[in-house]
């Protein structure tokens, strides 16, 4: 069947776009990491080494060397988030495609961005609100499994909430007013979001020595982080998707 401006792009076309757009989202979002989260990091690795000196030797811990020094774990953070990125672009596609019958075909790049919003929405801020990242000096070793558990949890159930948002909207009908729907959306988000935070248990493991400060803009750089990876790939697969509507616009042309 000849290729109309109508019709889907084939699967290997999106994930390759997919991809150079959440490559190229997480070594932006790697550098925003850098700038504004590493300092914080220091300063927490900081505070940690100063409490482990400070032990008497009886009850101190031993934390042995670093696997990684930290300018190793400076360059790997690119690397890290590159590749993050490159897989949450793939997973943006591969949802685009599957999703493409619930579309119109002229709304590529829109398509794309309510894709990326709705990640961010349920992949980051639903958890991110229950569970907020805390730097190296802060959480109980001995809960990590149960706390990565949970919050891994969290962000199935963020997108559970997103996808009733979803229903919500399209179960009140296309004849009912914009504002009826928007409210039914959100009413369905809510709902879901709500009973999740209530169901799924919490974690006090700040230390109340821990400065406050340092802890807030920790967890506003790692969010900071998240949204502009969201957001750059919302936006760059958005534009590359649109380019590729249009060139099949031109290339369906009578006598191009």
């Amino acid at each position: 069947m000849p290729l109309t401006p109508t019709t889907t792009p084939p699967f290997l076309a999106v994930l390759v776009r997919g991809l150079f757009a959440g490559l190229i989202a997480g070594l932006l979002a790697g550098g925003f990491a850098y700038v504004a989260g590493e300092p914080h990091v220091e300063a927490a690795i900081a505070i940690e080494e100063a409490a482990t000196h400070a032990e008497p030797a009886a009850g101190a811990h031993d934390h042995g060397e670093a696997l990684v020094s930290r300018t190793g774990q400076r360059g790997g953070l690119f690397l890290a988030t590159g590749l993050f990125g490159a897989a949450m672009g793939g997973l943006l596609a591969t949802a685009y495609v599957l999703l493409s019958r619930r579309r119109r075909a002229e709304d590529d790049g829109r398509s794309g961005l309510l894709l990326a919003s709705a990640a961010l929405l349920g992949v980051v801020i639903v958890p991110f609100l229950k569970y907020p990242a805390n730097p190296p000096a802060v959480g109980d070793p001995a809960t990590i499994n149960q706390r990565t558990v949970t919050y891994l949890l969290m962000v199935v159930l963020g997108l559970v909430a997103v996808w009733a948002g979803s229903l919500g909207y399209r179960s009140v009908g296309a004849q009912a007013p914009p504002w009826l729907r928007a409210a039914a959306a959100v009413g369905g988000f809510l709902l879901v979001t709500a009973v999740a935070y209530v169901v799924m248990p919490s974690f006090e493991e700040v230390p109340s020595t821990f400065p406050a400060t340092l802890l807030w803009n920790f967890r506003l750089a790692s969010l900071g982080t998240q949204v502009v990876l969201w957001t750059g790939i919302g936006l760059l697969f958005a534009a590359l998707m649109h380019h590729e509507r249009r060139r099949r616009a031109a290339t369906a042309l009578p006598g191009t």
